[in-house]
């Protein structure tokens, strides 16, 4: 399976508006975290591993209580982390409605 294919697939386990929601909005606080733990520096950086899960409690909401599915991160963390980047500049740039 390609990335594209994977990303098709990705995008159908995501056709609640609320679930997306969700996911932008565990984006926007992925960020959030990341700027906070760098801009402070210090022992705060030991925080900086935690990154990459800020986003789960707002994506899995979504997908247990809104999609009701299992999220793709189960199956493949990696490119299901890249598919919530790439869904996130969609949204963005209007290709997936918000």
């Amino acid at each position: 399976m390609t990335f594209r294919e994977y990303y098709k697939q990705y995008l159908s386990l995501h056709q609640n508006k609320t679930c997306r929601r969700l996911h932008v909005l565990g984006q926007i606080m992925t960020l959030a975290f990341l700027f906070t733990v760098i801009y402070n520096g210090g022992w705060w950086l030991l925080l900086l591993p935690l990154t990459p899960f800020i986003v789960y409690p707002f994506a899995w909401t979504g997908h247990f209580y809104f999609e009701k599915n299992k999220p793709a991160a189960f199956k493949n963390p990696l490119w299901a982390k890249a598919s919530d980047w790439l869904m996130l500049f969609d949204i963005l740039r209007g290709k997936i409605s918000f």
